[in-house]
């Protein structure tokens, strides 16, 4: 549909959709259109280069609405767990490759789990935690660069992963890294028992700095607090008892940490 919508009526060329065991490749005749290149394909305001073949094709309800063709190529793509589409322009073409090869099956089940839970992720989102699962780690530029888009809107999107979906925390002044429960549910085992440590020390002085402002914690409130499972959770919070830090009050469901 972006093909047809996009492509170059005043050549003569054809639009050709190529079909390979592992991937399919489309190629469409015509540059860009101004302003779009590969860096901002994602977020450019959408720019039909024949405006009323794309309302036909919407009406005809052949496509969602003019300017969501990319987003879905995107999120689709990288939320089954395969690599990001590739566009490559020549001088008189743009082609679009789509790899079908199964490239991260645990992505695939972590983002299924999550959507399932709480709901579709956005395509900055999936475009994030992606890169996040590669890297690890992701600064704030990065992230925009990854999702193309502004820092600002970078730095809400990783905020919204942090505190409404625990699914990040913050691994230094500028960067962020996966929650342990989201290493957990990965199943990466070795980079969770590399980071656990110090992240268990951070999570402590955490805790204790938030008991000092606050009085009392729950063990919800330190899974929120410091991204952790309850497993996890109760751990620290025994580890912190242990040391004579925090004393427990109450039972069940009315118990909570209080400083010592």
């Amino acid at each position: 549909m972006n093909a047809i919508s996009h492509r170059d009526y005043e050549s003569n060329a054809s639009i050709f959709v190529k079909f390979y065991p592992t991937e399919i490749i489309i190629e469409n005749p015509g540059a860009f259109p101004a302003g779009v290149d590969s860096t901002n394909i994602i977020t450019h305001p959408s720019s039909p280069r024949n405006k009323l073949i794309a309302e036909t094709l919407q009406k005809l309800k052949y496509v969602q609405r003019s300017g969501q063709g990319v987003d879905i190529i995107f999120k689709d793509m990288l939320s089954s767990g395969k690599s990001a589409p590739e566009y490559n322009l020549y001088s008189e073409a743009v082609s679009l490759t789509l790899r079908s090869n199964l490239e991260d099956i645990d992505f695939l089940r972590f983002i299924t789990n999550e959507q399932e839970a709480s709901g579709d992720f956005s395509v900055s989102e999936i475009c994030i935690l992606k890169k996040v699962k590669g890297e690890k780690t992701i600064a704030v530029q990065k992230a925009a660069e990854v999702a193309q888009i502004t820092t600002q809107s970078a730095v809400n999107v990783l905020n919204k992963l942090v505190q409404k979906k625990n699914l990040l925390q913050r691994s230094s002044r500028n960067k962020y890294m996966f929650t342990h429960r989201v290493y957990e549910s990965l199943g990466e085992t070795i980079q969770y028992t590399k980071d656990k440590d110090f992240d268990e020390i951070q999570a402590k002085q955490m805790i204790l700095d938030y008991l000092r402002n606050n009085k009392k914690i729950t063990r919800p409130d330190v899974e929120s607090l410091c991204g952790f499972s309850s497993t996890s959770s109760k751990r620290i919070l025994q580890q912190l008892r242990d040391e004579g830090l925090i004393v427990l009050v109450g039972r069940s469901r009315a118990s909570h940490y209080v400083l010592k």
